[in-house]
């Protein structure tokens, strides 16, 4: 594994000069991959110097990163962060102390409880928190204040498969691990970019597909880096899942595939399944709803029914529906009927999106569940968890899942809202209904690790969170594996830990129950109410409840063991001192599941229309999603120069036929719109997308571009069942967004803030984080004369020791001004036609000399470099900083076929191989160009 670049901490250590080194084994934040990760300090005359790089050990990774986690150490530093709690909104918040705000909190929520119920209070918690943090929470809101109005932007991306797995098999359980995937025949990605979005896991899968004749097939209605390498793409029009597999049940039930004495003796409700999809017992309709050719379908169906070992990955694209529950459902119908499950390599397998997904929905961190798998709605469960917490009262009825949850603050039925670890005003759906929302409500808590983000800007009360690195307790992957994260640098400022804060404000609510002094003591407890009243005889003890969420093996354990404790999956039954631990890599291999009859239920799935279909108005498809090397709204990705560059600014994916039948270009400005909300962004033309549709990541906010929330635009439809919001089918109009010019700034890094002003009298503009250098976008509809007029509003540099030089061309409509000081560059500023605005990564590299030359001088006013020889184009391996035109010279000069001679030449897609489905699409289009 290759060591990254390092961030420099400042430190009051007294060892700081002492060159003391010391490696941490922790959990990278990101993905639900939960790679294991090695961070090291090392303590210099300058501060802590710390490096990351995949822990060896760790059996989700086994030393593999993607790119985001190998640069987890640039998102260390203090620029951004919250350092002391505050009081106030705009300009009337001030700093405070933590037994301040804290004795507030706890008064305006006891406030709201005396004027308006309990039900007037809600928490909105996030997959970022540790389990630790959530158990603390949702303790204090379902046992003590009584409601269960505590919901989670994990809400937005697995509720759907949680639903579905509670139906299917009685409990939430993914049922296998991700070894099974390299022991499988057939892997089925559904819904799912893991190149992008868990590219560990997808390097494995790959590994396995090089060693043996293991087949992918990729369901999706994009052509994305995940289908590369993929044996078959079935580009699925989107919401047709249920179709699509409902059609397999058919077919396999129709070809015999069935295996009859799994089905008899460990399933239930198959004839209402059959029932509700016959429908679909027309391959031939089913490939005219679907948009899947006749030929692909029976491929795939085929392949499924022959193949013994099926992993069905589904992820994203099945969960975040309006039907979310059903495509789920419909996925583990097929597996059910053909007794794929519970055998090594078979198995359908929710993948998550958050590191904690899977603890959140350990502790209950659903507005619709209970702590430790048991259920809200059920006395005997309710009874369990208020007797083990020996809590004044418990919550009877769920609460408000996210969606509901922000409109019942702008009705005013939530008169006071706890956000923690998340961004709700970019992330969710009709995003400017939460703005309105949050700007209503009476009384607003955030805890997070940065002063400034969309949420934020809404807040009475701010809290410092302690951030990754800082703070201490466990993650639960995908497979259900849990991981330490560990602390490896002081808590800056006065932040704390989540469940500290709360242990806080319950205290001084006069609340027991809340004196824990680490994360140790809540995970005792945790593990305790995992075991507690949890008994195989379920069925015959009225007082127990079976399930197979179980940490007895962990309960008692001491803080040293806790400090220690290795990667384990649940469920864990022996004590963690047996040689014989038991863990389990996978569920079901006796066929028991946790219904009262021990069987696992077909569940009946019937296709649904959108509730929103596209219309004259509103004639394309919006579909959301992730890119791969940013991760949810920035906050933490946006401050490493090696992330911003792959995809610089918000875009959107259409059709080059649908392009030219709405009149955008390539590289042009198009406004987005839908009845929720607009927002404008860059076109890329994609024939990776179908006609009628339109692709946009989610991840810039209003810390990153002037109006590129694309949550604005998303329709706010759930789920019936989980509550889960519809990203992936918005009825949207696209149409250009003139401007008068159009221009890109570059000002050096920590000299941002002085343009600030100047950015609010822009039309439009996007930002990122290069290496010393912040680069800006900019584009206006006021006259270039103007532009002109006001020139220093961008470039604030009136002192005589600044050098200008400036190149006007009024016929062009071309403006170049260059500022430099003692001969090192400062700022840029380039105003001209698209196409003649200069290279990005040529000028953000003239940044980092020490002086310019005569010649690098003219180059710049100019606005392109005197020679291409030595630039190495657009960043294509973060991992290694090998560029576009680099690796398409070394592919033409070397005449490499595949892309591991591109590895060989360059290490470009050696590391964490995310690049690698980029690489292979340069090596196709020079083998198309010397063809011609």
């Amino acid at each position: 594994m290759n060591t990254i670049p390092c961030v420099e901490l400042q430190s009051d250590s007294a060892d700081a000069m002492n060159g003391l080194i010391q490696t941490t084994q922790t959990t990278c934040p990101y993905c639900g991959v939960g790679c294991g990760v090695s961070a090291t300090v090392q303590q210099t005359a300058s501060g802590q110097k710390v490096t990351v790089t995949g822990d060896r050990e760790h059996p989700a990774n086994y030393g593999r990163l993607c790119i985001k986690g190998s640069n987890l150490a640039d998102t260390l530093g203090l620029d951004t962060r919250l350092l002391e709690p505050m009081l106030g909104r705009g300009d009337l918040r001030q700093n405070t102390t933590w037994e301040h705000v804290t004795e507030h909190i706890a008064a305006q929520f006891q406030q709201c409880i005396d004027r308006y119920g309990r039900e007037s209070i809600a928490f909105y918690v996030s997959g970022q928190l540790l389990t630790e943090d959530y158990y603390v929470v949702n303790k204090l809101v379902k046992g003590y204040l009584g409601t269960a109005n505590i919901d989670t932007n994990s809400r937005l991306c697995m509720s759907s498969a949680v639903a579905a797995h509670k139906r299917s098999f009685g409990e939430d359980l993914v049922p296998a691990s991700y070894t099974d995937f390299e022991h499988t025949d057939l892997v089925v990605l559904v819904g799912s970019n893991t190149a992008w979005c868990h590219p560990v896991l997808y390097q494995r899968i790959m590994q396995a597909k090089t060693e043996r004749d293991l087949k992918v097939i990729v369901i999706d209605p994009r052509f994305t880096a995940t289908c590369e390498q993929a044996d078959l793409h079935l580009p699925i029009l989107p919401g047709q899942d249920v179709t699509l597999f409902n059609g397999l049940l058919q077919y396999l039930h129709q070809q015999g595939h069935h295996d009859h004495a799994f089905v008899s003796a460990h399933t239930e409700n198959l004839d209402a399944a059959l029932v509700a999809s016959q429908t679909e017992s027309d391959i031939t309709l089913v490939a005219e709803q679907t948009g899947i050719s006749l030929e692909k379908l029976q491929q795939f169906y085929q392949l499924f029914a022959a193949t013994d070992k099926v992993m069905t990955l589904f992820s994203m694209g099945v969960n975040q529906s309006s039907q979310g529950v059903n495509k789920a459902n419909a996925i583990i119908n097929c597996h059910l009927l053909t007794g794929k499950i519970g055998k090594i390599g078979a198995a359908p397998f929710s993948m998550t999106g958050q590191p904690n997904a899977m603890g959140g929905r350990e502790v209950g961190g659903l507005a619709n569940m209970l702590a430790a798998h048991l259920e809200l709605d059920q006395a005997l469960h309710q009874n369990i968890v208020q007797d083990f917490w020996q809590s004044p009262r418990i919550a009877t009825q769920a609460g408000l899942k996210a969606v509901d949850l922000f409109q019942a603050v702008e009705s005013g039925q939530i008169k006071a809202i706890w956000i923690m670890a998340t961004n709700p005003v970019v992330s969710l759906p009709d995003a400017d209904q939460v703005r309105r929302a949050l700007e209503k409500c009476d009384f607003v808590v955030v805890s997070d690790i940065c002063q400034n983000t969309d949420t934020t800007a809404f807040a009475d009360v701010l809290l410092p969170a302690l951030g990754w690195g800082e703070k201490d307790g466990t993650v639960t992957n995908s497979e259900r594996r849990i991981s330490r994260q560990r602390a490896f640098l002081g808590a800056p400022g006065q932040s704390q830990a989540d469940w500290w804060a709360i242990c806080q404000v319950a205290r001084k609510m006069g609340f027991s129950g809340f004196d824990f002094e680490n994360a140790h003591q809540i995970f005792q407890e945790h593990a305790a109410l995992s075991a507690y009243q949890n008994s195989e005889a379920s069925q015959c003890d009225p007082k127990k409840a079976f399930r197979y969420f179980n940490l007895s093996g962990l309960v008692g354990i001491s803080k040293t063991d806790y400090d220690q404790l290795q990667p384990v999956q649940w469920p864990v039954l022996k004590p963690l001192n047996d040689l014989n631990l038991q863990q389990s890599e996978r569920l079901f291999t006796q066929g028991q599941y946790s219904h009262a009859s021990t069987k696992a239920k077909f569940v009946a799935t019937s296709v649904v229309a959108p509730v929103h279909a596209t219309s004259t108005e509103y004639p394309l498809i919006l579909n959301t999603g992730r890119i791969r090397d940013q991760w949810h709204t920035m906050t933490r990705t946006g401050l490493s120069a090696q992330l911003t560059t792959h995809r610089a600014e918000p875009y959107c994916e259409i059709h080059p036929q649908d392009a030219l039948t709405y009149g955008v270009k390539e590289h042009g400005l198009v406004e987005l719109q839908s009845r929720w909300g607009t927002c404008v962004l860059r076109v890329q033309l994609s024939e990776g997308v179908r006609r009628g549709q339109i692709f946009a990541p989610i991840h810039w906010s209003d810390q990153f571009a002037s109006d590129a929330r694309i949550g604005k635009v998303v329709n706010p439809v759930v789920d019936a069942i989980s509550g889960e919001p519809e990203f992936k089918h918005t009825p949207v109009m696209i149409e250009p967004f003139y401007t008068q010019w159009q221009g890109v700034l570059f000002i050096r890094d920590g000299m941002q803030h002085l343009i600030q002003a100047g950015l609010k009298q822009i039309t439009w503009w996007t930002t990122l984080k290069m290496t010393q250098v912040h680069r800006y976008e900019i584009a206006g509809r006021n006259k270039l004369e103007q532009v002109l007029h006001d020139l220093k509003t961008f470039l604030p540099f009136e002192d005589a020791s600044y050098e200008w030089m400036s190149l006007n061309d009024a016929s062009m409509h071309m403006s170049h001004h260059i500022v430099l000081k003692d001969g090192i560059l400062i700022a840029s500023l380039y105003i001209a036609p698209i196409e003649m605005l200069p290279d990005r990564d040529w000028v953000a590299q003239l940044f980092k000399r020490e002086r310019l030359s005569a010649l690098h001088r003219k180059a710049l006013l100019a606005g392109m470099p005197m020679s291409m020889a030595n630039h190495d184009g657009p960043l294509v391996c973060s991992c290694f900083k090998v560029g576009k035109n680099k690796i398409i010279e070394t592919i033409k000069t070397q005449k490499i076929t595949h892309e591991k001679q591109v590895t060989a030449c360059l290490k470009a897609g050696g590391n964490c191989g995310s690049c690698l489905p980029e690489i292979r699409g340069l090596i196709k289009q020079c083998q198309q160009e010397a063809e011609v």
